[in-house]
């Protein structure tokens, strides 16, 4: 016996074609969680590197004489080699579906957002472009509804 469409108004079965996705596992919300891994563990291995160079020598960065939030290099490069590991792991917990990186991927995003705007004076290009990336990673962990990751 063949199918007929339902009628405009009803429930379609959720093996139709037409169905609505349930649980909210959007393709775009999954690739946009699996993008924001990937994106957190680049970021977080780049923020290793910047936290060493900072480490290793004093006239990596230029310093900035008048500024607020004016730390030693030293100083800056423990802050971005800690915060760069630990978002690295993140990262990876994202990328291998734990529930618990969905959670701390957001918490240390908006911790490095904190760390690269007060670290724009040093490195304006890279802070922009650290805070343009922990933006989306917040942005699309907020908003996907996948429950293998909640």
């Amino acid at each position: 016996m063949a199918q007929t469409a339902p009628q405009p108004g009803t429930p379609s079965s959720p093996s139709s074609p037409t169905a609505p996705q349930s649980g909210g596992d959007n393709p775009w919300a999954t690739g946009g969680i699996m993008f924001a891994g990937v994106l957190l563990l680049v970021d977080g291995v780049l923020g290793a590197i910047k936290g060493i160079a900072g480490i290793a020598s004093d006239d990596v960065y230029a310093r900035i004489n008048d500024y607020v939030f004016k730390f030693d290099v030293t100083t800056w490069g423990w802050i971005h080699l800690i915060l760069g590991i630990l978002i690295a792991i993140v990262g990876w917990g994202i990328l291998r579906g734990s529930g618990w990186a969905r959670g701390a991927g957001v918490g240390l995003a908006a911790l490095n957002m904190i760390a690269n705007f007060m670290w724009l004076p040093y490195q304006p290009i890279w802070a922009v472009v650290s805070l343009a990336i922990d933006t989306f990673v917040i942005w699309a962990l907020c908003t996907a509804r996948s429950k293998s990751l909640v």
